[in-house]
């Protein structure tokens, strides 16, 4: 298994994980590297990126929920990255992507913030389906938390970016619109019949392995 150093900030007043994965091995450019989940805090990604003197190729996002794409905005005028998000989580990005948002703070949080805090928001450079390929990452659909929740899977490295699919002893939410039970089993089991040595890197919180989550099973 490859070591990979992936770097972890801990954005926005909801703790989210974005995270920083280098392509030095996989990539003909210089220092270029993909962010997953660029929450909030775009001041913080943009210097830190600029300190490690990395340029984001892709921007991949685990699903469409405000608090793991609240950066874009500004990480754009910066950066001319890819934005990529799975098809059926597309109705959260672009000009029309406020209203969306409001209905999911209003229902998490009973307000509304959306608009004043984050802005318009770009839209997609690349929509995503099962199997696609970006880099080192497999897309794997996961829906449940969201129609199109997914997870980013480097198998040669043996680590995967679950968004809030999976977490340390828990997994997302589905109570918000779009949230569906039966299909967040179904996305659990899939996880937990993978190798139990892959690592985890969740949307919020430690990172853990498959094996270590799928001793806890589905509650």
């Amino acid at each position: 298994m490859d070591k990979k150093i992936v770097h972890c900030l801990n954005v926005g007043e909801f703790a989210t994980n974005c995270w920083i994965f280098p392509l030095e091995d996989s990539s003909p450019e210089p220092g270029a590297c993909i962010i997953i989940d660029p929450g909030d805090d775009a001041d913080l990604i943009i210097g830190h990126l600029q300190k490690l003197e990395l340029c984001p190729k892709y921007i991949l996002l685990s699903h469409g929920h405000f608090d793991h794409l609240g950066a874009l905005s500004e990480l754009v005028k910066v950066f001319p990255a890819i934005i990529a998000i799975h098809k059926d989580d597309s109705s959260y990005l672009g000009k029309q992507a406020g209203d969306l948002h409001k209905q999911v703070v209003k229902t998490a949080l009973g307000g509304d913030f959306f608009q004043e805090k984050f802005g318009p928001l770009p839209e997609p450079g690349m929509l995503l389906s099962e199997g696609d390929v970006l880099g080192p990452f497999k897309v794997i659909h996961l829906p449940g938390h969201t129609p199109g929740s997914i997870a980013f899977y480097d198998e040669k490295a043996k680590i995967l970016f679950s968004g809030d699919t999976l977490f340390y002893s828990g997994y997302g939410r589905i109570d918000l619109p779009g949230g569906d039970w039966n299909e967040l089993e179904k996305s659990l089991k899939r996880l937990f019949s993978m190798d139990g040595d892959i690592k985890v890197y969740p949307g919020h919180g430690p990172e853990t392995t498959i094996g270590q989550e799928a001793k806890h099973g589905i509650c």
